[in-house]
């Protein structure tokens, strides 16, 4: 009988336990579980709810990864995926134009194509500058250094009327010592170096000269170019006026023209001329320290 009564109670505390309402059983609160394995905790009093994933079975998904980031431990939102800030959107960025009306003075497709030359441009005219820069200063330095040398060794290319006189003058002493001495003035050999004989520089002393003169005339060509396309660059990328139809069409003439006169091949040819004008420079300093 006292097991009977046992049965019956443990049965009636089975069905209790099952009529009683989940949040009841949690304290409260109430567990539910997702078809991908994920554990939800729902706070019946203020409503908040907590998540917990299984490590095992959760999935990360990749757009609310992309979307934000931890920066100190704190998720903040990823400009670059909101919705409209891509710059490259025109469809976003720009209205759409009305009917009949896509070739239009301020249509899309003109401010499109000024975006898109915009960079363009900036890329090709940067590196550019960058490049014509470092050479002016090298061709500044370089032309420096060059005409120092020539200022030392142009003077061989002309008579030294201070060797001349020196030379004279001794003449000058050797006559007179010969006449104290009643020797013959005949003897004495006439000197060298005198108005009435043509000067003839030397072969190494016209070389040099020649070879430097040759180098600073090339670099100051490159730096004269290099100057005129820093001016070719800076009316490139100078803003017209108008309308954006006419700014595109002058943009693209200017942009014609740059492939026309082949700028870009001229900017590369600049640093060769600096390299031909260096190794001009070394062939003359060789033959210049030879004799030493």
């Amino acid at each position: 009988m006292t097991n009977l009564q046992a049965d019956d109670s443990n049965a009636n505390a089975v069905e209790r336990e099952e009529n009683t309402p989940a949040a009841e059983r949690s304290g409260g609160q109430r567990l539910d579980r997702t078809e991908d394995g994920q554990k939800i905790r729902i706070e019946e009093g203020g409503g908040e709810q907590e998540q917990d994933e299984d490590p095992a079975t959760a999935v990360q998904n990749p757009a609310s990864a992309a979307s934000t980031k931890k920066v100190f431990g704190i998720k903040r939102s990823n400009p670059s995926a909101r919705k409209g800030n891509d710059p490259y959107n025109y469809e976003e960025k720009y209205p759409e134009d009305a009917a009949y009306e896509e070739a239009a003075p301020n249509a899309r497709v003109w401010r499109t194509y000024e975006d898109e030359s915009r960079i363009h441009d900036s890329n090709m005219v940067e590196e550019s500058r960058d490049n014509v820069d470092v050479l002016l200063v090298f061709a500044g330095l370089f032309s420096a250094v060059v005409t120092t040398f020539i200022a030392q060794t142009y003077q061989n290319l002309q008579p030294d009327y201070a060797a001349m006189s020196a030379s004279l003058l001794y003449e000058s002493v050797l006559v007179q010592r010969a006449i104290a001495n009643g020797s013959p003035v005949d003897t004495i050999a006439p000197s060298s170096l005198n108005p009435t004989i043509a000067f003839v520089p030397a072969t190494t002393d016209v070389w040099v000269n020649g070879l430097w003169f040759m180098s600073l005339f090339v670099s100051l060509t490159t730096a004269l170019v290099a100057v005129l396309v820093k001016q070719w660059l800076h009316h490139y990328v100078a803003l017209p006026s108008g309308t954006a139809r006419d700014r595109s069409f002058t943009r693209q003439f200017r942009y014609a023209g740059f492939q026309k006169w082949h700028v870009q091949v001229i900017i590369g040819l600049l640093p060769v001329l600096m390299h031909l004008a260096l190794a001009i420079f070394l062939s003359g300093l060789v033959i210049f320290l030879h004799p030493l």
